[in-house]
C-alpha cells in the first residue's frame, strides 16, 4: 500500500512554518557573544546586564500567552506573518541601541515574537502533518531551533574573528555586537516571504467555519482520503463546532483546570528547570569563567552547536519509532548525571580571583565532555520531544488554550533560570548551580513516569477523543 499523503508538499509546508523555530534558535543564541560586549557599551552591573539578556524572555512570556488564542481567532497564518515582521524589527532595533532601556523594548518586541513561534511552528505542523510522520515533521520545528543556535554561534563566532572581539569596531563605524544583531534581518526577511506562500492550516479552517478551504488544503495534504468524512473527523472534536477559547481549558464537569493542562505545564516547566539555556545564553560567559579565552569560549559554543544538530537528527529517527514518553525518560536522567558531573568539577575547582576557576587540563576535558553529553542528552528527547508533546497531547477545541497557558509557563520558567544564573554564579559558585539543575533533571524523570501518555502513531483526532473520553471519566470521579 502506498503513502496516503503528499509527502514533499507537506515537509514543504512544515518546512516554511519550522522557519520560525530557526529565528527562536538564532534570537536566543545571538545574545550569547554579546553579553559582555552589552555590559561595556551600555555601562551596566550583573544585575543589569542579566535583564538585559533576559528581557527578551518577558516578550516571550506574553508572545506565548497571546499567539494561540490569536491564531484561533485570526488564523495561524497572519499571526505568524505579523511574528517575521516583529523578528525584522527587533533585530534592527537591537543593533541600533545606544542604552538599556532602549535595548530591553527592542529585545521585548522579538521576544513577542519568539514565543509566538515556539507555539505557532508546532502547532501549525501537528495541524496539517499525517500521524504517521507528524512526530518526525514536528521536530523539524526543534531542528531548525538548533540550526539557527548554531547559525548565531557561528556567525559571533565568525564576526568577531574578523573584528577581533564583540566590543571592536566592525564595518562602517559600528561594533561588532551590533552586526551580530543586524545578520538576523536576513532570515528573518526568508520566513516572511516563505509564510506569504503556504496555506491555512485545515482544523483552524474548519473551526473558523470554513469547510470548502479546509477540503481544498486536505486535498492537496491527503490525495486519496475522503474529504468529507475527514472535515465531519474533525468538527467531531471541536465541541459542537465552537472556536476555541482561552476557558475551554477549564473543566465543564468539575469548573478546574483540565488535569492534561498540569501535565503540559509541568514539562514545559521542567524543560527549562534542568538548565539548558545557561548553557545557550551564558555559554561564553560561563566558559571563560571556568578559566577559557573569548576565542575559545566562543569556539566551544560552535562545537555544542554541533552537537545539538547531530543528536536533534537522531531525535527525528527515533520519535515515531521509539515514542515520546522513552526519550523524555532517558534524556531526564542523562542530564541529570551530566549536570552532576559537571556541578562536581565547578564545585572542586579552586578559585582564579572574583571572575573565574583554575580548571587543570584533565578538570577542562571533563566538564567540555560533560557538557557535551548534557546538551546530546536534550537534543534528542526534551528540546524536541516537550514541543511535540505540546503540539499534539490537548484535544482540538482547546489545544490553542493549552498552548498559549503551556508557552507562557516555559518562557516564564526560561526567564527565571536566565536572569537568576548571574546571581547563583556570583553567589553559590558553578558547582551548586549546576547541582540545583541536576536536581530538576531527577524530579523531570518521575514526572514523566507517572504523568506522560504516549502519543505515538494517533491521529489528533485519536487523541482528542481518548483525552476527552479520559478527563470525563477522572473529573466525574473527581466531582462525585
Amino acid at each position: 500500500m502506498g503513502k496516503s499523503y503528499n509527502v514533499s508538499r507537506v515537509i514543504l509546508l512544515s518546512s516554511a512554518a519550522a522557519l520560525g523555530g530557526f529565528l527562536f534558535g538564532f534570537d536566543s543564541g545571538v545574545i550569547n557573544g554579546t553579553v559582555d560586549a552589552l555590559q561595556l557599551a551600555f555601562d551596566s552591573d550583573s544585575a543589569g546586564t542579566g535583564f538585559n539578556v533576559a528581557s527578551v524572555l518577558l516578550g516571550s512570556m506574553v508572545g506565548a500567552f497571546f499567539a494561540g488564542t490569536l491564531a484561533d481567532k485570526f488564523g495561524r497564518k497572519p499571526i505568524m506573518i505579523a511574528t517575521a515582521l516583529a523578528f525584522i524589527f527587533s533585530a534592527w532595533g537591537s543593533g541600533i541601541s545606544s542604552g538599556s532601556l532602549e535595548f530591553v523594548i527592542y529585545r521585548i518586541i522579538g521576544g513577542m515574537a519568539m514565543g509566538a513561534a515556539s507555539i505557532l511552528a508546532p502547532a501549525y505542523i501537528s495541524e496539517i502533518a499525517p500521524s504517521k510522520i507528524r512526530g518526525r515533521l514536528a521536530t523539524l520545528q526543534q531542528l531548525m531551533i538548533v540550526v539557527g543556535l548554531f547559525m548565531a554561534f557561528m556567525s559571533n563566532y565568525w564576526l568577531a574573528g574578523l573584528s577581533g572581539g564583540a566590543s571592536e569596531i566592525l564595518w562602517g563605524r559600528f561594533q561588532t555586537w551590533q552586526w551580530m544583531f543586524w545578520a538576523e534581518i536576513v532570515p528573518a526577511s526568508i520566513f516572511f516571504l516563505s509564510l506569504l506562500a503556504i496555506p491555512e492550516s485545515p482544523r483552524y479552517l474548519v473551526a473558523a467555519g470554513k469547510v470548502e478551504d479546509a477540503g481544498e488544503v486536505l486535498k492537496k495534504i491527503l490525495p486519496s482520503i475522503n474529504v468529507k468524512e475527514k472535515v465531519a473527523d474533525i468538527k467531531s472534536t471541536l465541541q459542537g463546532g465552537m472556536k476555541p477559547k482561552l476557558k475551554n481549558i477549564i473543566s465543564s464537569y468539575t469548573g478546574k483546570v483540565h488535569p492534561l493542562v498540569w501535565v503540559g505545564l509541568g514539562l514545559a516547566i521542567l524543560q527549562q528547570f534542568t538548565g539548558i539555556n545557561v548553557i545557550f545564553y551564558y555559554g561564553a560567559t560561563l566558559w571563560k569563567s571556568a578559566g577559557f579565552t573569548e576565542g575559545d569560549a566562543l569556539l566551544q559554543n560552535v562545537i555544542s552547536g554541533s552537537v545539538n544538530i547531530f543528536f536533534t537528527f537522531v531525535a527525528i529517527m527515533l520519535i515515531d519509532k521509539v515514542g515520546r514518553k522513552p526519550l523524555l525518560l532517558v534524556g531526564s536522567l542523562g542530564q541529570a548525571v551530566m549536570l552532576g558531573v559537571m556541578a562536581y568539577i565547578f564545585g572542586s575547582a579552586p578559585s582564579a580571583g572574583p571572575d573565574g576557576l583554575s580548571l587543570n587540563p584533565t578538570q577542562g576535558t571533563i566538564a567540555l565532555v560533560a557538557a557535551n553529553a548534557y546538551i546530546a542528552f536534550f537534543a534528542f528527547s526534551w528540546g524536541p520531544v516537550m514541543w511535540v508533546m505540546l503540539g499534539e497531547m490537548f484535544p482540538n477545541h482547546y489545544r490553542g488554550a493549552a498552548l498559549a497557558v503551556c508557552g507562557m509557563a516555559q518562557w516564564g520558567a526560561n526567564f527565571i533560570i536566565t536572569i537568576s544564573f548571574p546571581v547563583l554564579l556570583a553567589n553559590l559558585g558553578l558547582g551548586i548551580s549546576y547541582g540545583i539543575y541536576a536536581f530538576f533533571g531527577v524530579v523531570a524523570f518521575f514526572f514523566v513516569k507517572v504523568f506522560v501518555r504516549e502519543t505515538k502513531g494517533l491521529s489528533l483526532e485519536e487523541i482528542s477523543r481518548a483525552e476527552a473520553e479520559n478527563e470525563k471519566s477522572t473529573e466525574l470521579n473527581i466531582a462525585n
